[in-house]
């Protein structure tokens, strides 16, 4: 009976989802919490005109199902899903996130998987890959995608710039640049460092107006680049070749070319440095529920044919690609690890 409770919380998923989110969204949830331990009436929730008694009872009841309240002689309070949902910040994103980006999207989801093209994106514009609209993305979902994105990587930089600048690097690539959060880390961490950013160009265009506000242009140079078009060879001389939550956006055909020409880039003791929330590297186990059920979304939105990968398929395809694994270290920030890699002699 267990086994069949759980087969029916995932049948009706999407309902739970969307009702537990429209009680949060609406303020429902916060009046609850106001309300505190002795909770408050359908009637005493109706009394502003802000819900009706049907709206109240059919949402409550869902989010009862759900643990996010309890119902006591006729009360409803905030139970303890509920305060996280109020007060997690990792939930309000990851919900905005499914919601805003992923929702409509993910109904292409078998068509996308069998045709590994990502069906689902047409929900947000015409775009072959989501990283190309990623500056033109309608709202909610842009500022939806960018803090889900931000979130995780954010709380990283700080802690990995030691590892990144531990040999003195001159001459630092950022491969998918994508705002310029870690270019600017970079250049903040040191006044000598010359950065080379390689995007695609709508997102080095976005990147290349915050470097000229912030005075910083003079220290980065910008190398638009399709990393799908295995022709194109990246800038050689490189100490570091640093990808963040990068490589996660391709199939591990695209990946391996990827690292052969971030390899041939390489000056001579340079590493090739990978940041990324491996799903086999969690401390605990709602960090690898999180990251597995992210694919997905790489699956119908973002690519078609890319996923949240594992630590062994980055070793390995970094060993075809003719690099080495030299130094590995997990449980930075929230869920990342840094792989360092040396070209293979």
């Amino acid at each position: 009976m267990d086994a069949r409770f759980d087969a029916q919380k995932i049948a009706f998923g999407p309902v739970v989802f969307q009702c537990v989110r429209f009680a949060w969204k609406r303020g429902l949830l916060q009046t609850l919490a106001e309300a505190g331990e002795q909770g408050l009436s359908i009637e005493e929730l109706a009394a502003d005109g802000k819900f009706t008694v049907y709206a109240l009872k059919l949402v409550l009841e869902t989010c009862l199902s759900a643990g996010v309240v309890e119902l006591r002689q006729g009360r409803y309070a905030l139970d303890k899903t509920g305060f996280c949902l109020l007060s997690d910040p990792i939930t309000q994103i990851n919900l905005d996130f499914i919601n805003d980006v992923c929702y409509q999207g993910l109904f292409e989801l078998e068509r996308s998987l069998d045709e590994e093209k990502p069906h689902g994106l047409s929900a947000l514009g015409q775009w072959d890959t989501i990283y190309q609209g990623l500056a033109a993305l309608p709202e909610p979902a842009r500022e939806s995608w960018l803090r889900f994105d931000h979130f995780y990587s954010d709380t990283s930089f700080p802690e990995i710039l030691p590892d990144v600048f531990a040999n003195r690097p001159r001459k630092l690539m950022d491969i998918g640049a994508n705002t310029g959060k870690f270019t600017l880390a970079a250049l903040g961490h040191d006044a000598d460092v010359h950065m080379h950013l390689v995007d695609l160009p709508g997102q080095l265009t976005v990147i290349e107006k915050t470097l000229e506000e912030k005075g910083l242009s003079q220290r980065a140079s910008l190398h638009p680049i399709d990393m799908l078009n295995p022709a194109l060879d990246f800038p050689a001389g490189m100490d570091v070749i640093w990808m963040s939550q990068f490589l996660s956006c391709f199939s591990e055909g695209a990946i391996t070319s990827i690292l052969r020409r971030a390899a041939a880039a390489l000056a001579d003791g340079g590493r090739v440095m990978i940041l990324d929330t491996l799903w086999d590297r969690q401390k605990h186990d709602i960090a690898a529920y999180c990251l597995i059920n992210t694919s997905p979304y790489f699956t119908a939105m973002a690519s078609g044919n890319s996923k949240v990968y594992r630590a062994d398929d980055y070793i390995r395809l970094c060993a075809e690609a003719g690099l080495t694994l030299v130094q590995q270290r997990d449980g930075i920030g929230y869920c990342h690890s840094l792989l360092q890699f040396a070209r293979t002699q």
